[in-house]
């Protein structure tokens, strides 16, 4: 049986309007959903509930944006982020930990999208797609990171920017989002600790030959 994740059918994707009634009702339906995400939990919006406080047919928002992570990924893409840039804190560890905290804000901050997309993105195929645009523009935009390394000195040229990003962040995500453990405060810092240990032995390093998308070299 296909998942919801795995269902590409575009029909399902939430499309810009142009201007005018379309557009004055999506800011309606956008500002209900966020409004319902303030007062409770992901599990328990429903898009009645949304098209009724936005005011709007429910048959419009159910054609639109078919489920409630429908809904939840149209509000990520317009609230946008496209100035974001991971810290420049002077160091690789710093600058890890720094991406570590910031993730943690958002995924512990109330109301919390980021942590309600994720929660969506297993039943919903529009929230699963939007997911993965988010990990790979995070993961792209990260690269900087480790290439301020480099030129630092702090790691040899060849290193696995994804792969070192990921073991940075991976321990915060797995605590939040799949064990949904109390915030632990100084996990940021240990995460990024960790990563760096291993990093600095050589263990995001690519062998010669090889390649790796986000391989930083000199």
């Amino acid at each position: 049986m296909t998942s919801p994740a795995d269902q590409e059918d575009s029909s399902t994707r939430p499309r810009r309007r142009p201007g005018g009634r379309t557009s004055r009702t999506r800011t309606q339906v956008l500002d209900a959903i966020r409004a319902e995400l303030a007062e409770r939990e992901y599990d328990e919006i429903t898009l009645d509930a949304v098209a009724a406080r936005a005011g709007v047919h429910r048959a419009t928002v159910y054609r639109r944006w078919r489920d409630v992570g429908g809904l939840l990924a149209d509000v990520f893409e317009a609230a946008g982020d496209d100035d974001w840039q991971p810290r420049d804190t002077g160091s690789l560890l710093g600058d890890l930990a720094a991406l570590n905290h910031e993730s943690q804000t958002a995924l512990t901050e109330r109301p919390s999208l980021v942590a309600a997309l994720f929660a969506a993105s297993f039943r919903s195929a529009e929230a699963a797609r939007a997911v993965r645009r988010l990990w790979e523009d995070r993961y792209t935009r990260c690269e900087v990171i480790v290439e301020r390394a480099v030129r630092r000195g702090e790691l040899a040229p060849g290193t696995d920017a994804r792969q070192l990003v990921v073991a940075a962040a991976a321990p915060v995500y797995h605590q939040l989002v799949l064990v949904r453990a109390p915030v632990d405060p100084g996990l940021p810092d240990r995460a990024a600790r960790t990563a760096v240990l291993a990093a600095s032995a050589g263990a995001f390093a690519v062998p010669p030959g090889e390649g790796a998308e986000g391989t930083v070299d000199d």
